[in-house]
């Protein structure tokens, strides 16, 4: 029972963090300045994904910063209703993980030390690598889940 409730408490704190952040950047929760938000807007957070994706044209950095929040805020959901959730853990260790590397080198290693991107793509894969969801839509898919 316990290993079961830990894969929940992991699915369910990952996919609320995901999307949580995910939606920030659309400004879902409020203007930027607000104690709770972190960018705001869509204009806020493209500057950090551009000094982040440097190496990369203005056009196709741009691009990967869409791409990535559509990823962040789709597997979140996915996460928290625990609807293909392996694909949707190894999604987001993936795209945590194309976080972390431009953070340390762009700003330093411990940036995605400091805001726990490597933990973050850890857990992710971890989850990913879980033998089964108990509590998810998955396991009601698929009853012979662990």
């Amino acid at each position: 029972m316990l290993p079961a409730l830990s894969q929940l408490y992991l699915r369910l704190a990952l996919g609320t963090a995901y999307t949580f952040f995910g939606l920030d950047r659309l400004g879902v929760w409020g203007p930027y300045g607000k104690p709770w938000v972190s960018w705001g807007d869509w204009s806020h957070f493209s500057p950090r994904a551009h000094h982040l994706l440097f190496f990369l044209p203005y056009g196709l950095a741009e691009a990967f910063a869409v791409i990535a929040t559509i990823l962040e805020i789709s597997c979140g959901i996915l996460l928290i209703i625990g609807l293909l959730t392996r694909y949707a853990a190894f999604t987001s260790f993936a795209l945590a993980l194309c976080f972390a590397i431009p953070m340390a080198i762009a700003d330093n290693f411990t940036s995605p030390l400091g805001y726990s991107v490597f933990t973050v793509s850890a857990a992710s894969l971890f989850l990913a690598l879980h033998p089964g969801y108990r509590w998810s839509i998955d396991n009601l898919r698929h009853p012979s889940t662990p």
